[in-house]
């Protein structure tokens, strides 16, 4: 009987902590659905700038906005070196660049060590997709935070937690951004893809996972699809997504998705953004075919703004799987095995146009930094006509039949114009489609352009071939690393 009693007391506390786990779950549970059936009982909360006749027809609508979710193949980080490795040891390329194949195709390691510029944290990039891992160690840094859902409240509650919506954007706890399924700042990834396509654009390197094409730059997160809620209006979640990225001032807007169906409010959404200078930055889309006859939208609108993306391999051929057109398809880019950020704090690869458009997305930042007086239409300009032309394999593939090539794109400059609008006299000149250098290569001691080919101009494959040898014949020099260097950030 002694023996017994002593075991009543362990038994009593095991029941009470599974009877307080099961209690916490339940409530958590409740929580969680009074806030859905809130959202639902509620579905105009959210409105952003659609009318009512907008949301009757969007909802009425069989159109859909869906992303290739593709199957990572996940791997370990090996951590072995800093970002300095790659600023200023050229024997780590080869190393690095196996993994990470996309940064070396597009120049980057030469426009990060040419130019000295990572990107800036003034850069915003809002990511339309599947939301993202708010703790993973090479995203956290960059993700931006809302000024409107931080500190206390008027009761002294934080603001970040307090369920109210604080700056009245639409969306409850948005600190890192929305989600515009549910109307709050829950915007974990219980995919993959939204966490992928960040790490492509501005993954730190801080973890010694990854690094993005621009490792400074602010992530704006809108989570529109979630596989979780299959039936929800994805659609409808694009469009009020697009709104909360011109409302919170983005810089870029990345979507790496798409259907095969054009819709007016989604147009005239993307077209709002063409009025705030803000670049949009679309999936070609992953559908076997000819965009100019089959088309796929929003890539494919008729904007300005808007430059689509399609995916290319190791080999520099387009995807198989990804859509083209010489009419609707802007520029090629890497997006066959791309090694990135995936939920949980890991690593993987996934492949399409959308990772393709992230690459893009991460060059435009880059830009932005250097030229923040770039608009829309100029980033266009900069990163379509300074890509390496390649007619043979591009041919019918792509408007202009280039490749993206970050380098080349901060160092020239179209038609010697400058950022402040001013024109270069020794460039007057020039003809259509002619570049000069841009402003780095000017300070490094190269001439805009040289004074005997004034007459009749140079074309941009011959400007190319001077550029080239001009980096191969001159020095830059390159700051040696500190003991303390300003990145401290580890890839590999």
């Amino acid at each position: 009987m002694k023996r017994k009693n002593k075991q009543q007391p362990a038994f009593f506390i095991i029941a009470v902590f599974a009877l307080a786990a099961v209690l916490c779950f339940n409530l958590y549970r409740l929580k969680s659905l009074r806030m859905l059936a809130d959202h639902n009982m509620n579905p105009d909360r959210q409105n952003f700038e659609l009318s009512q006749t907008d949301l009757a027809s969007i909802r009425a609508s069989h159109i859909s906005r869906n992303i290739v979710l593709g199957k990572a193949v996940y791997k370990k980080p090996e951590k072995k070196s800093q970002l300095d490795a790659l600023l200023y040891d050229r024997s780590f390329d080869k190393q690095f660049a196996q993994k990470k194949w996309d940064l070396k195709s597009i120049n980057a390691f030469e426009a990060w060590r040419k130019h000295h510029i990572l990107g800036s944290r003034k850069v915003k990039v809002c990511v339309i997709d599947t939301g993202i891992d708010v703790n993973h160690p090479d995203l956290k840094a960059n993700l931006w935070t809302n000024p409107g859902e931080t500190g206390l409240d008027s009761a002294g509650q934080n603001k970040a937690t307090n369920q109210i919506d604080d700056d009245k954007d639409g969306c409850v706890d948005d600190v890192h951004g929305c989600n515009l399924i549910t109307g709050n700042g829950d915007i974990s990834d219980h995919e993959g893809h939204g966490t992928h396509v960040a790490g492509i654009i501005g993954a730190t390197g801080a973890a010694g996972g990854v690094i993005g094409v621009s490792p400074r730059v602010t992530l704006i997160i809108a989570k529109y699809y979630d596989p979780r809620y299959p039936m929800d209006n994805n659609l409808l979640n694009e469009i009020k997504s697009i709104h909360y990225c011109i409302d919170h001032d983005a810089d870029i807007i990345n979507f790496s998705g798409g259907g095969l169906e054009p819709s007016a409010p989604e147009r005239a959404a993307i077209a709002e953004a063409r009025k705030k200078g803000i670049l949009f930055v679309a999936a070609a889309g992953n559908e076997y075919s000819d965009s100019d006859t089959h088309h796929y939208y929003p890539a494919d609108y008729s904007l300005d703004n808007i430059i689509s993306v399609t995916a290319y391999n190791r080999r520099d051929k387009v995807l198989q799987s990804s859509n083209y057109g010489t009419r609707t398809v802007d520029i090629a880019a890497p997006g066959k095995n791309v090694y990135s950020t995936l939920p949980g704090g890991l690593y993987g690869y996934l492949t399409g146009t959308s990772q393709a458009t992230a690459v893009v997305s991460g060059v435009a930042a880059l830009l932005k930094a250097e030229y923040p007086d770039f608009d829309a239409a100029r980033l266009i300009a900069q990163i379509t006509q300074t890509g390496d032309l390649d007619p043979i394999r591009l041919a019918g593939k792509t408007r202009y039949e280039k490749r993206l090539n970050a380098y080349r794109a901060l160092s020239i400059l179209g038609f010697g114009v400058s950022v402040t609008g001013t024109i270069a006299q020794n460039t007057a000149n020039l003809r259509p489609g002619q570049f000069a250098l841009g402003r780095h290569a000017q300070n490094a001691g190269m001439r805009e352009t040289a004074s005997d080919n004034m007459a009749a101009g140079f074309n941009l494959t011959s400007f190319s071939d001077d550029l080239q040898n001009y980096l191969h014949t001159q020095t830059i020099t390159i700051p040696k690393p500190t003991s303390a260097p300003i990145l401290q950030q580890q890839l590999h």
